[in-house]
């Protein structure tokens, strides 16, 4: 197990470690760990990982992501609030259909 050292955050890289200690806690104590760690998976086996791993040379993956996100955090969640996050996940799908019509057009020859 590997913990982060307080003493190696000396003066300018005080408040770099305050941001990681914060972000090591909402995963792994925080939110993070509860939407997220279903039956004690490790952090390389949560779905941030996986969905980045499956969208990978993607070049729409960013947008993909955050939709796929979106999706599975509707597990957890009241319908007025699940709905909420299904329409961001809609936003994020159609920003990928432009950006993948940008590239279309591009590649096909003008008339």
């Amino acid at each position: 197990m590997i913990y982060l050292k307080k003493e190696i955050a000396l003066g300018n890289y005080d408040k770099l470690a305050e941001v990681f200690q914060g972000a090591f806690d909402q995963a792994s104590v925080g939110k993070g760990s509860e939407r997220h760690a279903k039956d004690d998976e490790p952090f390389e086996r949560q779905k941030i990982c996986e969905i980045t791993r499956r969208l990978q040379g993607s070049p729409v993956a960013g947008p993909l992501f955050q939709a796929a996100k979106k999706i599975f955090e509707t597990e957890r969640l009241p319908p007025d609030r699940a709905i909420h996050e299904l329409y961001g996940a809609i936003n994020y799908i159609s920003a990928a259909v432009i950006i993948l019509q940008e590239i279309h057009d591009k590649k096909m020859p003008k008339v």
